[in-house]
């Protein structure tokens, strides 16, 4: 005989969010203390108390469970803004990016996540990072319906994104928010021609 207690019935905040607070948070312990290269589905498995077949099962990859742990970040604490300008849209996601890459977390996030690009084993799909992507695109969407000159979404990734990731990678500089100013401006720039 089958139980109608709903309690009984899987619920979204029940075992499947604490599974994935538990490797998240164990993840981002494991990356704080050792290169990306180093740390596996095994330590994150005996770190997390979860059974290493649970955490396969579900991401399959280190790479793919990066990508989860930071798509995680950015949903919980970087949503894409909506000020009602592409300059106030723009300026707002900029300036928090460079304060979330300037933390020592978001270089270690960066870190991992180029680590998992370059490795040979890496599903190219990383469906997590392309939802960011979707997010962005619909605030240049937004943009484009208001009758604003709207980049397209690589451009604004290779123009105000990629200096940030480089200076995170190559320099010993972290981004900060006079560069998101400048480079929302030249983003802008270019959109104007």
């Amino acid at each position: 005989m089958g139980t109608t207690d709903p309690a009984a019935k899987r619920r979204p905040g029940g075992r499947t969010a604490r599974v994935r607070a538990a490797v998240h948070q164990a993840v981002t312990e494991l990356l704080a203390e050792h290169p990306p290269e180093d740390v596996t589905i095994a330590a994150v498995a005996q770190r997390s108390g979860v059974h290493q077949a649970t955490v396969y099962r579900r991401w399959r990859t280190m790479p793919a469970l990066v990508d989860d742990v930071v798509a995680g970040v950015l949903e919980q604490g970087s949503p894409v803004p909506d000020t009602g300008s592409l300059r106030g849209d723009l300026t707002a996601f900029a300036v928090k990016a460079a304060h979330d890459l300037g933390t020592p977390m978001g270089a270690v996030y960066v870190r991992a996540v180029a680590y998992g690009v370059a490795a040979p084993d890496v599903d190219t799909e990383r469906p997590e990072i392309r939802g960011r992507g979707r997010d962005l695109q619909e605030m240049l969407d937004r943009a484009a319906r208001r009758g604003e000159p709207a980049p397209e979404l690589e451009e604004l990734l290779e123009v105000v994104l990629a200096p940030m990731y480089y200076r995170v990678l190559l320099t010993t500089e972290p981004p900060d928010e006079a560069l998101a100013l400048r480079l929302v401006e030249r983003q802008l720039a270019l959109c104007a021609r």
